[in-house]
């Protein structure tokens, strides 16, 4: 995989399904034991870089029963047979990301493309998505600090009753939330990827924490862009608006803000 990336390469990490998006348990895609290898059926969607992907990490289950117990990791190459890409979506923002299904069909893969044991992959995915989110975090202070300064560049313009409205208090209000909140966004996400670096016991406590903290800001501080700016920040002559939708999928992805509240609160053992 580092090889294939270090060449300019692309992969993606395949474990939502139509079915199984914060319940990682419930994936049905199947990887069947047979000589040599696995059989691989299912369908995974909602893939960042599906349709770009050299490489495909892909979480499939072993166990009958299914269950978290048979979640599996296989590391598959996009070009094997049996592997096809459905449409990609027509999304609402991060619309230069491509995005879309993958499907298999009887798709074979050796046994060396298993990562890791049989029954690792809920612990796999969690570690991974323990990593990401502080990196989504930090994705959502940019676009918070955008939005900022597109607002506060606007209200040094824009006039009303003979004045700029950068000396509205109530402009001047909304503008001083984004900044304090977006710059405690920023502090927590910094925390959190030293938790990360140093192994802290509570890294999975701050990544969860920037996560949430910084994708609810970057929809608020957006949403109160497109406020300041009035109409001229509901036109998409404005990049604003782009950025209120792109912050959107930022309290979606790579864990829900939900999900991140139940980690928060049952790890919060301070």
């Amino acid at each position: 995989l580092f090889d294939c990336l270090n060449r300019g390469g692309m992969a993606c990490f395949a474990l939502t399904e139509p079915g199984a998006g914060s319940d990682a348990g419930a994936v049905s895609c199947r990887a069947e034991k047979v000589e040599g290898g696995y059989i691989l059926n299912g369908t995974k969607c909602f893939i960042t870089n599906a349709p770009i992907a050299d490489k495909i990490t892909l979480f499939a289950n072993t166990r009958e029963g299914g269950g978290i117990r048979g979640l599996t990791v296989f590391l598959v190459d996009a070009d094997t047979k049996g592997i096809s890409i459905g449409k990609e979506e027509d999304k609402m923002g991060i619309r230069a990301s491509a995005t879309a299904e993958i499907i298999f069909e009887d798709c074979f893969v050796p046994d060396s493309a298993r990562v890791g044991k049989e029954g690792r992959g809920f612990m796999i995915a969690m570690q991974t998505l323990q990593m990401s989110r502080p990196v989504v975090a930090a994705i959502s202070v940019g676009i918070a600090q955008a939005a900022i300064e597109a607002a506060v560049a606007y209200s040094h313009h824009r006039k009303q009753f003979g004045v700029k409205i950068a000396t509205f208090e109530m402009v001047q209000q909304m503008i001083a939330d984004m900044v304090m909140k977006t710059e405690a966004a920023r502090i927590l996400t910094y925390k959190a990827c030293v938790a990360q670096m140093n192994k802290d016991k509570k890294a999975g406590l701050y990544s969860a924490m920037s996560k949430c903290f910084a994708s609810d800001t970057a929809m608020e501080v957006t949403t109160t862009a497109v406020q300041v700016m009035g109409g001229n920040g509901y036109s998409r002559e404005n990049p604003v608006e782009k950025y209120m939708r792109d912050a959107k999928i930022m309290q979606i992805y790579e864990g829900t803000n939900q999900i991140q509240r139940l980690v928060i609160a049952n790890e919060a053992t301070f």
